[in-house]
């Protein structure tokens, strides 16, 4: 319907609506016809304002615009709740496992699939029994003989394990033995390399260092605490290193 039309509409339906009103108001309470013209202009005028604020187009896109608005809020506020709730349930339940000592049994999984081949003392099998060429422990401190960085052990193999092109590079020529001796996964001291490392040394460049703490941001995940000496294992690796400890 054209807006001109709707406008007529909305006048005649007025004048309508005050006859009655004003016929009313006059057997209702006795007024004289200034009086009366007053109340008259009074009632037209409320009931053109209620026009302008309920039916008017703009105010109900207003209006819903504001609903949309407050229902988007609403909505991302709870799923922001839910989120934070169920990361705090990780959390705390991942702090449980760790202080179980079947709870951390899954580590030896995640070694499983992170290097299927085993590769730089990765191999999720148990060291048993320890070979007796194995010189050194895990938790054991070290300082490189070569490049002076310390460390701590974190694994061994009993003959190097890591890809022939990775021995090719890093062993030379002159070194070929080195293959064939015990290897150390070692966690790097961040105080002598900045970048956190994890290196996989001879056993001919290991020398013992005492009473040294190692900084390192995985630290914690192999180890419960420092004795002043050496480095105690988490369950999982005591179970991956059962007579080093």
């Amino acid at each position: 319907m054209p807006a001109n039309n709707r406008a007529i509409l909305w006048q005649f339906g007025l004048l309508m609506l005050v006859v009655p009103l004003q016929y009313y108001l006059t057997q209702r309470n006795p007024m004289s016809p200034t009086e009366r013209s007053y109340s008259v202009q009074r009632l037209v005028s409320s009931l053109s304002v209620m026009k302008d604020n309920m039916l008017s187009i703009k105010t109900w896109q207003k209006w819903y615009f504001e609903c949309v608005d407050y229902i988007t809020t609403t909505v991302k506020n709870l799923s922001s709740q839910g989120s934070a709730s169920s990361s705090n349930q990780a959390k705390y339940t991942d702090t449980d496992d760790e202080d179980d000592d079947e709870g951390e049994s899954p580590a030896i999984e995640v070694m499983k699939l992170k290097d299927p081949q085993g590769y730089f003392a990765g191999s999720p099998e148990p060291r048993t029994p320890r070979p007796s060429n194995v010189k050194y422990r895990v938790g054991q401190v070290i300082r490189h003989k070569k490049y002076g960085y310390r460390g701590v052990i974190i694994g061994w193999d009993p003959v190097a394990k890591a890809p022939k092109e990775w021995l090719d590079r890093m062993h030379p020529k002159d070194k070929q033995h080195w293959s064939s001796i015990p290897n150390y996964s070692v966690l790097v001291d961040t105080r002598d390399r900045t970048s956190p490392q994890t290196t996989y040394v001879v056993e001919e460049n290991i020398e013992i260092v005492s009473n040294t703490k190692v900084i390192h941001p995985e630290i914690d995940n192999y180890f419960e605490h420092f004795d002043g000496t050496r480095y105690l294992a988490r369950p999982f690796l005591k179970k991956l290193y059962p007579h080093d400890q």
